[in-house]
């Protein structure tokens, strides 16, 4: 199989550490040992931290198309490998690849602002008092529920269906599937409806029935925009993003094995 890592000699690695400690003391040891090339130039990014740092630079780096190869110093690791400063030219021309597209959401505030951001785990909808949401689904333009009360609502993708999506109850997807979740977070009414697994490529549109008296937040990973009367979540075809991954722990044997954990 050839490595999905096109390594110079000497190897142009840029390393981005999350500011814990631990990632600050593991970035001195690697610069050390393979120096630092700037990500503009670089064959390959590698991240130090957790998940929540993975995704950062995921947002961050998205432009330059470098495969990104994570090692866990962090209190989640699902998308790291495991942190070893030894043998890393080896380990990332071994790497094996794994594709993520992001969805991408645009919301419409109550001000009348638009925003709009990538996720590549998920876009969630919470309500924002200590009143349940009320929401309008539709997928594609066709209403499906006319009215769900709810704490929130969810649409994951695949890499991101083992975090919040499955502590909400939701399907485990696996990679290349080209379908995403869409989950109910405490769903009040109707009580018996658990969420949809869909295709990829549709359209789902969230609408805030009533939101001066139950206002909503929506949240795109780590970026939030609050007082939303409409959502729009779709899965993007552009900043894809390839995360590299030692190939005794793939990404898609992770998700496999979250399947069976008794």
């Amino acid at each position: 199989m050839e490595s999905p890592v096109k390594l110079t000699d000497p190897p142009r690695i840029a390393f981005v550490a999350s500011p814990v400690p631990s990632a600050q003391d593991a970035l001195q040891t690697l610069l050390s040992e393979y120096g630092q090339c700037p990500p503009e130039s670089a064959d390959v990014i590698c991240a130090l931290g957790g998940d929540g740092f993975m995704l950062s630079t995921l947002h961050r780096f998205a432009s330059l198309s470098l495969p990104v190869f994570g090692m866990k110093l962090g209190s989640v690791g699902f998308l790291m490998n495991h942190y070893r400063p030894e043998g890393l030219v080896e380990r990332l021309r071994s790497a094996e690849c794994s594709t993520l597209k992001p969805l991408e959401m645009e919301a419409l505030t109550e001000a009348g602002m638009r925003y709009r951001f990538l996720a590549y785990n998920e876009v969630s909808l919470l309500r924002q008092t200590r009143q349940a949401a009320q929401l309008e689904v539709s997928l594609n333009g066709q209403v499906r529920l006319e009215e769900l009360v709810c704490d929130g609502i969810l649409v994951a993708t695949p890499a991101g269906s083992t975090a919040y999506n499955f502590s909400a109850m939701g399907p485990i997807l696996p990679l290349g599937s080209a379908v995403i979740a869409l989950t109910p977070i405490a769903p009040f009414r109707p009580r018996r409806w658990r969420g949809a697994i869909l295709r990829a490529d549709t359209l789902v549109r969230l609408r805030v029935l009533d939101p001066y008296k139950r206002p909503v937040s929506v949240t795109a990973d780590s970026h939030e925009v609050r007082d939303v009367v409409e959502v729009s979540i779709r899965e993007g075809n552009e900043n894809t993003v390839r995360l590299l991954f030692d190939p005794e722990h793939n990404l898609d044997d992770r998700i496999l094995n979250e399947q069976f954990v008794t």
